[in-house]
């Protein structure tokens, strides 16, 4: 029979009993690659942090026999990230797959995480060139990541499928990625800023969702909150393809459609002229819409304006405001 060695453990491609956490690793992979992995895509790349969620994946990925290229992103926000990036890279490679790091700057809007996820998508796109990306959330992830768009006024989840990116392990708990890595006699990586109240995310995970089962005596809410945020999810796709289909700039037309689908067309137009999305200006565009009074541009900006005149909207440059272009 054939097999596959990862690390120091030579697997069978029918993992026996003893390996039984990989095994329901491996099973997640296969069926969310729609089965026959190596058939529909044999080349992938795995964001890997060396952590036990995404090192779980890359070794379940390895060994349903799928071609990885494990891609390591060095955010350089603890002093000894480039030793941890490089370790995670041979790690991948010992393990069989292909690897490489890539240094990242994160800055931008909307905080630190906001802007280290941005930089680290952005840099796993240009490393996989078309390749599916598949990536380490779990059922954790998805519930914390609901909780975090409630408190910002919008329920979130993660789709398993969103463009190329693919996260196969979003019905699996974090416990079960840690004992995998601890059948394989593997020393996953501890992200200190795992331990960090400070960060948002972190609080969730160790006081917020904790303190909510022991309060309302619920026992555990993580599925719970995972499957809500599975439905927000589903949601949110829908509408977003209802309003790519009923895209339009006229008033009398986007009055007849639900709210929720006219602020997303309203959104898209914006950010295709360049514009800046805010929960304020939509509403203030919509106001064009819905309680139209002869109300003058409405600021979006980056110097531009949305405008109601002969009954549709237009994107225009704000007056006195000079095009840099």
């Amino acid at each position: 029979m054939a097999a596959r060695r990862i690390g120091a453990v030579i697997i069978p491609h029918d993992p026996p009993h003893f390996l039984p956490v990989l095994l329901a690793m491996r099973r997640h992979v296969a069926e969310h690659l729609g089965g026959g992995a190596a058939e529909k895509a044999a080349d992938v790349v795995v964001g890997l942090s060396g952590g036990a969620d995404s090192t779980a994946l890359l070794a379940a990925a390895l060994v349903e026999g799928l071609r990885v290229h494990a891609v390591v992103i060095d955010h350089g926000l603890q002093r000894d990230s480039a030793l941890v990036a490089g370790r995670a890279a041979s790690i991948a490679v010992a393990m069989g797959a292909s690897a490489s790091v890539h240094r990242v700057r994160v800055d931008g809007p909307g905080g630190m995480e906001a802007a280290a996820r941005a930089a680290r998508y952005a840099a796993l796109e240009r490393a996989a060139r078309g390749r599916p990306i598949v990536v380490g959330h779990t059922r954790e992830d998805q519930a914390e990541t609901y909780l975090l768009g409630a408190l910002r006024g919008n329920p979130a989840g993660m789709r398993p499928v969103a463009g190329n990116l693919h996260r196969p392990l979003l019905g699996v708990r974090r416990a079960d990625t840690q004992g995998a890595c601890r059948e394989l006699g593997i020393a996953a990586w501890q992200d200190p800023h795992n331990d960090d109240p400070a960060v948002r995310r972190v609080a969730l995970r160790h006081r917020v969702i904790p303190e909510m089962a022991e309060t309302l005596g619920i026992g555990d809410p993580v599925t719970a909150l995972a499957q809500a945020a599975s439905r927000a999810a589903e949601d949110a796709a829908a509408l977003e393809e209802w309003a790519r289909q009923a895209e339009t700039t006229s008033a009398a037309e986007l009055a007849l459609l639900p709210r929720a689908v006219r602020s997303r067309i309203i959104a898209r137009m914006v950010l295709a002229a360049g514009g800046k999305v805010t929960g304020a200006s939509v509403g203030a565009v919509d106001a064009l819409v819905t309680a139209w009074r002869g109300q003058g541009p409405v600021s979006v900006g980056a110097g531009l304006a949305v405008t109601r005149a002969d009954g549709k909207l237009t994107v225009t440059r704000e007056k006195g405001v000079r095009d840099a272009r």
